[in-house]
């Protein structure tokens, strides 16, 4: 019998956070559920087998079944939206990774709103026309002076006229999407290599040429097969492929003596012709024992070489050169320790580096592996380049969600919106506050881009308020005026009460009497440690109560706390976002009680108003 595995990784925020608790049912094409369970503290299920049929189906270019079984995961989570991927090809003896991006709901929705996504048969299987048009090596169209990557990419999901949506990905993370959603991941490893060349070329000769950009296209590349490559938002990655991309991602095929990618079409040879690779053909020549490059020159001419870039836009600091590993010291050794001390406190699971700053130690080694576990790399322990990017992305991904609290703060994002109206072509602290909102907004919906935070109203932050207008239901009309202030703020303020926080700082409180305690719900972001502090306790005075034989926790349990005969309440220092409703679920009172040990008449609360909590 034929066996697949797929892991399901429940994320928000580019990986920032980990979701963990997270319901993921796994159901077959008849909607029967075969599998149910729950994320663990990476955000992550075990690798789940399911049956599909024979590996020999999916290399033979003459069979007209479906080479596949496919399958649909549902996933839920109290207090966010829920997503439903449908149509999932599994493959004999393949592994693939399904990210689940959840986004938290807002204040006021109401109730869940799904998110759905199909994934279907690769491309190379369908037979709809390709006519992707680009510049050629003797034509002189291109802007760009070098050849970079472009981290992130963005990519339209439609033709290039339509008015869908963009997306933004890593650029690593475009390509393992478009070798997934175009080729079967049981093909010979020497024509998966060539096809995913192909597809990384593709891509930066878009870039490279400013193919859309020049057109006055706010977006890079698009998903429709007619013009450009497949790429399905949110579809699983097979591991055969990922691993590849991990090694090539920033390499791509040029002429002799030129600099410029060269432009890379493809078909898949069979029911679609074209002048470029054949992808199909790639098999064949794979099974004949070509290298990777014999097999592109067989359809480009034959002085195309491989050639590498090492420069990615937006990246905090290039790769060094050289691998990290054990015995290895300085400067870069340092950034990569200061890097995953700070991603530890999303993903607890990665160990604490003990070595000193800037040598390579065991310590280090082991929150390498482990972070390489995570994020489905090779745990070797090894910082090399796929390594060190990840790291990076991650590392920039959990730094720029940090700043919901301390930029929030600065800007003096407060609770009531602006009351100024905003165009293209204004200027100030208000449009700093805008762009702000914009951009910790664009980590929870990925199809609203991030404006550069300049204060200045340009067509990059139209191009933002246009597509989060077009998300909330708004005139698109890219003028922020009452309606959209609003909408910025409730949708904010549901981001942040879905973050994890620090707990706040308790009053001295004597030593709790264990006969005494209140019941707690455990929320995103809360730690024993935070928990124990919150409440004057320890962390060993909960564990006995509850009977718990390690630090884990999970969304949703409930656990006994306990409190001093003579506590009263806790102290709060009110955070961007907070309001009375939310401290009394939080804190399993009443906001009535709040009211009340306060003093307050109204539901108003200010940032940085200290509140008595009643426990």
């Amino acid at each position: 019998m034929a066996i697949g595995f797929i892991t399901m990784q429940a994320r928000t925020a580019h990986d920032a956070v980990p979701l963990r608790n997270v319901l993921v049912t796994v159901l077959d094409d008849e909607q029967n559920p075969v599998y149910e369970m729950r994320t663990d503290e990476n955000g992550e299920t075990g690798s789940v087998p399911l049956e599909t049929v024979d590996k020999r189906f999916s290399l033979n270019q003459d069979f007209l079944g479906t080479p596949f079984v496919s399958y649909n995961v549902q996933a839920q989570a109290d207090g966010f939206n829920s997503v439903y991927v449908s149509n999932i090809p599994v493959y004999d003896g393949e592994s693939a990774v399904l990210p689940l991006m959840l986004t938290p709901m807002q204040e006021q929705q109401g109730r869940e709103v799904q998110t759905q996504i199909q994934v279907g048969a690769p491309a190379v299987s369908m037979t709809g026309e390709r006519r992707q048009e680009g510049t050629t090596q003797g034509e002189t169209s291109y802007v760009l002076r070098q050849v970079v990557i472009p981290n992130p990419i963005t990519v339209h999901l439609g033709t290039p006229a339509s008015s869908a949506s963009n997306v933004q990905v890593t650029f690593s993370d475009y390509v393992k999407n478009v070798a997934s959603s175009e080729i079967y991941p049981t093909w010979p490893e020497a024509a998966l290599r060539a096809n995913i060349y192909a597809i990384i070329t593709f891509a930066l000769n878009r870039v490279y040429t400013e193919w859309y950009r020049s057109k006055a296209y706010n977006f890079d590349i698009t998903n429709s097969t007619a013009y450009d490559q497949a790429f399905v938002y949110g579809r699983p990655i097979y591991d055969s492929i990922s691993r590849i991309v991990d090694q090539i991602f920033n390499e791509y095929v040029r002429r002799k003596g030129q600099n410029a990618p060269y432009f890379t079409s493809f078909c898949n040879g069979t029911t679609a012709t074209c002048q470029g690779l054949s992808q199909w053909g790639t098999v064949t020549l794979a099974n004949q024992g070509k290298t990777p490059l014999s097999i592109l020159r067989a359809y480009y001419p034959n002085d195309i070489e491989i050639a590498k870039t090492n420069i990615m836009t937006n990246m905090l600091s290039s790769y060094p050169g050289t691998p990290l590993r054990t015995g290895s010291r300085g400067l870069d050794v340092q950034t990569i320790q200061t890097y995953l001390n700070r991603i530890r406190r999303n993903y607890p699971a990665i160990p604490t580096i003990t070595d000193e700053p800037g040598f390579f130690g065991e310590s280090t080694r082991a929150a390498v592996t482990r972070f390489q576990s995570i994020f489905n790399l090779a745990s070797d322990g090894i910082v090399g380049k796929s390594t060190w990017y990840k790291i990076s992305m991650l590392y920039t991904a959990v730094t720029r969600l940090a700043e919901l609290d301390s930029e929030g703060n600065t800007l003096g994002i407060g609770t009531v919106p602006p009351s100024s109206v905003l165009r293209q072509g204004s200027a100030g602290q208000d449009v700093i506050t805008l762009q702000y909102l914009l951009n910790v907004i664009s980590e929870y919906y990925p199809g609203i881009p991030a404006p550069v935070q300049d204060g200045i109203f340009g067509s990059g932050t139209k191009q933002a308020v246009v597509a989060f207008q077009q998300r909330m239901g708004l005139v698109p009309d890219g003028i922020v005026g009452r309606d959209t202030w609003n909408s910025l703020y409730e949708t904010w303020r549901g981001i942040n009460q879905n973050v994890p926080h620090p707990g706040p700082s308790p009053s001295p409180l004597p030593s709790p009497n264990p006969g005494n305690v209140i019941n707690y719900t455990v929320s995103s972001g809360d730690t024993l440690w935070l928990l124990a502090n919150r409440y004057g306790t320890t962390v060993d005075a909960i564990k006995r109560l509850n009977g718990l034989t390690s630090d884990n926790l999970n969304i949703g349990q409930v656990l006994q706390i306990p409190v001093s005969q003579t506590q009263q309440y806790i102290t709060y220092t009110v955070r961007p976002g907070d309001t009375l409703w939310f401290l009394a679920n939080r804190y399993g009172t009443t906001v009535d009680a709040i009211k009340r040990l306060n003093g307050l008449r109204s539901d108003n609360l200010s940032i940085g108003q200290v509140l008595r909590i009643p426990v």
